[in-house]
């Protein structure tokens, strides 16, 4: 039998049964659909996130105290553990090579009031470099500088989302005062907003280190020391001048006994791609049960199509048709199907791919790798449920089948 005519056949067989091929690949276009939909949430959420760690700032270290802790987003180290100290930043400044800068952190969480309004947020002190290391960019006005560090001014530079719970988004705050812990700040800038998928970034309030360590910390202590490298091809070595730098200060020995962590981007990013990559597998994974639906679908319609063509399958057998011949005939009818409903499933699932975007938010991306994933384990389904049904046709004893009613 020529593929020609076991593809005419396919086509004769599936457009005969218009209803019931169309119920049969409905279960491979929703399971395909559901797939495409699930890798296209993980991949996006991949890419955001992704997207977000870069805005953190560039070849960038931090230096966290204790143990390694969750991680935040604005600036990574909010743990209890007090083992860094001012001194540690400065030392990394003085004696470690190929930095750009340093800037030593500490947080508040605590009330700031604006006349008659007030909001609770994360204090930042730190010195005049955070804006650069962390790659943040002012919508308006300044940021504070050294000597208002060493002199100890009370200045504030808000995050957009500070400005616009105190003032109103249409409206300059600079020059105002705003009290934190009772203690009067004059906003002199406001940071441009980072956006992404959460506000974290931008709900705080940058103070000099100097006043936050006099009103707000009362010690020494920092919750943690971002460092910029001067390149990417320079942070593995710059992250182990820091660490054999603090081992001595800290009189520790070993590695293994250190009490302070340092992670990169790139530590962060490969955790991130972790968490991500076992989301998007768990999503697909549940997606494609409907798969195996679909594929038992395939199954039961082709054993049906064995059952009401016996006669048509010996008296082909009779002419001379091979066993192979008639086994591929009904394989091919079974993949037809599955791939038929795959490429509807493919559609199906990039559009609602961008109806989730478009109503949700939540960006989706559909590769190419996902739709050749879809195409392969839509044949693959046809080939794998559809092999027992050819199987038994082609095995038919030709006297038998002709004899059956």
């Amino acid at each position: 039998m020529l593929t020609f005519d076991i593809l005419k056949e396919t086509i004769f067989s599936i457009l005969s049964n218009k209803f019931r091929s169309f119920l049969t690949i409905l279960g491979i276009v929703i399971g395909i659909g559901a797939v495409i939909l699930m890798m296209s949430i993980g991949q996006g959420a991949k890419s955001s996130i992704e997207s977000q760690i870069q805005t953190m700032g560039s070849n960038l270290l931090i230096v966290m105290p204790g143990a390694m802790k969750t991680f935040s987003p604005v600036a990574g180290a909010r743990g209890g553990a007090q083992t860094l100290t001012y001194k540690d930043a400065e030392a990394i400044s003085k004696e470690i090579s190929n930095i750009v800068s340093v800037s030593p952190v500490v947080y508040r969480n605590l009330q700031v009031v604006a006349k008659n309004k007030n909001t609770r947020t994360q204090i930042v002190g730190t010195n005049s470099f955070f804006l650069d290391i962390r790659n943040y960019q002012l919508e308006q006005g300044t940021f504070f500088n050294e000597n208002q560090v060493n002199s100890m001014a009370k200045v504030a530079v808000l995050g957009s989302v500070v400005r616009d719970d105190l003032f109103g988004s249409s409206t300059n705050p600079l020059g105002q005062s705003i009290k934190i812990n009772g203690i009067n700040f004059k906003v002199i800038g406001v940071l441009k907003s980072k956006g992404g998928m959460t506000a974290l970034e931008d709900d705080i309030v940058i103070v000099p280190m100097s006043v936050a360590k006099k009103f707000f910390i009362g010690n020494e202590y920092v919750s943690g020391i971002l460092v910029k490298a001067d390149s990417p091809d320079n942070i593995d070595f710059v992250k182990t001048q820091i660490e054999q730098l603090l081992l001595k200060r800290h009189n520790i020995k070993t590695s293994q006994m250190a009490d302070f962590s340092i992670v990169t981007q790139e530590d962060i990013l490969e955790m991130v791609s972790s968490v991500t990559q076992t989301m998007t597998i768990l999503l697909t994974s549940i997606a494609s049960i409907s798969l195996i639906v679909g594929g038992i679908g395939i199954m039961n319609m082709m054993m049906t199509n064995v059952t009401e063509r016996t006669k048509e399958i010996g008296l082909r057998k009779a002419v001379g048709a091979k066993n192979f011949e008639i086994k591929a005939q009904f394989l091919a009818e079974a993949v037809t199907l599955t791939f038929l409903g795959g490429l509807i499933g493919v559609f199906l699932g990039w559009g609602l791919s961008l109806l989730v975007t478009k109503f949700t938010g939540l960006s989706t991306h559909v590769s190419l790798f996902s739709v050749f994933l879809a195409f392969g384990v839509s044949s693959l389904v046809g080939i794998i449920f559809g092999y027992w049904p050819a199987r038994k046709a082609a095995l038919l004893n030709p006297i038998d089948a002709l004899r059956y009613e």
